[in-house]
């Protein structure tokens, strides 16, 4: 079972929080950061991307960078701008977007649940990536992000969420600027708190990571550092936890992660399109956009004119948690067999894009002639991602993109 616990948490008041709710790290570059948090010294994108108080063109991995991170986060502490609560409380965190809410326990995780495959992951990470995000929690010895995880939904966690959420007002509730609505409420009741952390002890067997695996890792492996470097270790420590915003199952939607590709290697159009027909019924369709409407179908922009290509019988396997993934059977049918790329960590042919930029973003790459093709997939299911870390099996990278991305700085968690 997992340990998910309540905590002391560093927290904005009321009325700068919107102001400095800030998007994740990574879904910005740092130009973007420093437009987005320009004129606003309250955004934790000071403290999350700290090049953009240094002069434009800093290397974000450089040791000026990082020394600006712990001088801003300790700035913020000593501002009031973050402020420690005087007990271990959980909160719950909601997003809204297109009319649809979805409600997470803010709680702490255990290291050893990472490490223990209790907290199972359907993602690989690289280790560049890794580090950076280690160097970030060692230096503000805090998880200043949360990591966004979910559950097998519960209806005793169901039950308590709902009876806060209709009797008690929330503690922020704003409208970021993207539209999306964020609502935050404290658990200040302690016998609520132990019975959240109960019944994750004794009832919810897994967690699963959804967005946020580098994170997850630096943590548990700053965690794991701090337990070898103390000869007083206990077992107790707060390092031994990290920060999680926790969604049930049924309350999550994957949105489609799409693919972009600079070239042909070496077709034309018209033998690409040629080529295709052998695992693929392709039909023509317009210039109007076109998304796929089902599983193992596909849409295709090429050549001002977009495409559904749908994938024949025999070129998928769908007792195989893997084989049956659309990620899958593109990759290997069409970015592998025909374009030649092998490897989509490292090739510089491919590019992929967020489905919450629409398909209009992908028409537009190839329109410009930045690309040369686009293919738009289907989403994956909330049960594949779940058979898939379930197997042990890892799905293909940029698979999966989860929309509204969690706002950082509502709550902090300190490592001591």
């Amino acid at each position: 079972m997992a340990i998910v616990k309540p905590f002391k948490g560093l927290r904005p008041p009321k009325e700068i929080v919107k102001q400095l709710a800030s998007r994740p790290y990574d879904v910005l570059n740092s130009e973007e950061a420093r437009v987005e948090a320009s004129g606003n010294q309250y955004s934790l994108l000071h403290v999350t991307k700290a090049e953009i108080d240094l002069p434009a063109g800093t290397d974000e991995h450089s040791q000026a960078v990082y020394d600006k991170v712990v001088e801003n986060f300790n700035a913020f502490k000593k501002n009031g701008w973050l402020v420690k609560e005087d007990k271990e409380k959980f909160y719950i965190y909601a997003q809204t977007m297109d009319g649809r809410t979805q409600y997470g326990i803010v709680g702490c995780t255990h290291i050893d649940d990472y490490l223990n495959n209790n907290i199972k992951k359907h993602e690989l990470t690289r280790k560049d990536k890794e580090e950076d995000r280690m160097i970030h929690v060692r230096i503000t010895n805090a998880n200043v992000e949360p990591v966004f995880f979910s559950y097998p939904a519960n209806p005793k966690i169901d039950a308590i969420v709902s009876n806060i959420v209709k009797n008690e007002a929330p503690t922020y509730d704003f409208t970021a600027d993207d539209g999306f609505g964020h609502h935050f409420w404290v658990i200040n009741n302690d016998d609520t708190n132990k019975e959240i952390a109960r019944i994750f002890a004794e009832e919810i067997p897994y967690l699963y990571v959804a967005d946020g695996h580098h994170r997850t890792a630096a943590a548990a492996l700053v965690g794991s550092e701090k337990r070898r470097n103390n000869p007083n270790h206990t077992g107790k420590e707060e390092y031994n936890y990290f920060m999680a915003v926790i969604f049930p199952d049924n309350q999550l939607k994957i949105i489609d992660y799409n693919r972009v590709v600079k070239d042909l290697n070496g077709h034309s159009e018209e033998e690409f399109l040629k080529l295709l027909e052998k695992n693929f019924i392709v039909e023509k369709k317009s210039a109007a956009i076109y998304k796929p409407e089902k599983l193992h179908e596909f849409s295709m922009y090429l050549g001002g004119c977009w495409y559904k290509m749908t994938a024949k019988a025999g070129t998928f396997d769908d007792n195989d948690p893997i084989g049956v993934l659309d990620v899958t059977i593109l990759s290997n049918l069409v970015l592998d067999e025909l374009l030649g790329i092998k490897d989509l960590r490292t090739d510089k042919r491919i590019d992929f894009v967020g489905g919450i930029r629409g398909l209009g973003e992908l028409q537009k790459r190839v329109d410009s002639g930045e690309m040369k093709v686009a293919f738009a997939l289907y989403p994956v299911s909330m049960k594949q991602l779940i058979n898939i870390a379930d197997s042990g099996n890892i799905m293909p990278p940029k698979t999966t993109w989860f929309e509204p991305k969690l706002r950082s700085g509502l709550v902090i968690h300190e490592l001591e």
